[in-house]
């Protein structure tokens, strides 16, 4: 195993101790993110429940979250795989909060990510299970890319301290699938099935940039200035 992965693995397993927990719960999306905190959950040799939750899902995306979780529940015992369809809940939700998708369709968006995580914590604590957060340290310490008591409502963080550059080499050395590794990162929360590329306007190894950036902004190109009033607003 890659030394990162032996690290992370031995604190996620040490963690789990400390709490008392059986095990861990993971949200599979289809992205490059929760695969990786998949697979490391899934190293712990301890119980991992792997939870595919489409909301009206773009086709692509569940069959990459499927594929995921098939080859790890091929791959490990320890592995448990469930797919709750959470589309009728949403739509039920959708018609009693009474928003119009085409007004408020970012509250609507993020409303999909709190559902998901109120699931992740109802099948979590029923199995005296942690759950496992997907973020990394662009998007969360980064853009604040997250929805706040959505995906960014977790017990840990496993890949927190990993720029998403970071987060593609691991899960390419770990054996995430080619179709994940292949695919545009996206949030999943959007029927247009919308990369995060295309909601933020940088790419992600633009950010990591900005992020570290220290230097004379005067000697920046146009473009490079732009991605620094992206990162800092």
């Amino acid at each position: 195993m890659h030394a990162l992965a032996e690290h992370i693995v031995s604190w996620l397993k040490s963690y789990q101790d400390s709490a008392k927990a059986q095990g861990f719960v993971v949200g599979v999306s289809g992205g490059i993110d929760s695969a990786l905190t998949a697979i490391l959950c899934a190293l712990t040799g301890s119980k991992t429940i792997l939870i595919n939750m489409p909301i009206r899902q773009t086709t692509a995306e569940l069959n990459r979250g499927l594929e995921q979780m098939q080859a790890l529940k091929k791959a490990h015992s320890n592995v448990q795989l469930l797919e709750i369809d959470l589309t009728p809940s949403f739509s039920v939700l959708e018609t009693t909060l009474g928003l119009d998708p085409a007004q408020h369709h970012l509250a609507l968006a993020n409303t999909r990510a709190r559902l998901r995580m109120t699931t992740l914590y109802a099948i979590a604590q029923a199995n005296g299970c942690l759950v496992a957060g997907t973020g990394n340290k662009v998007e969360d310490f980064g853009v604040g890319f997250y929805t706040k008591y959505g995906d960014g409502g977790v017990d840990i963080s496993p890949i927190a301290d990993l720029y998403k550059t970071e987060v593609f080499k691991l899960a390419g050395q770990l054996g995430v699938v080619k179709s994940i590794l292949d695919a545009k990162p996206t949030d999943g929360l959007w029927e247009d099935g919308r990369s995060d590329e295309d909601q933020i306007g940088a790419t992600y190894p633009e950010l990591e940039w900005a992020m570290q950036f220290n230097g004379d902004e005067n000697q920046l190109d146009t473009r490079q200035k732009e991605v620094l009033v992206i990162f800092r607003n």
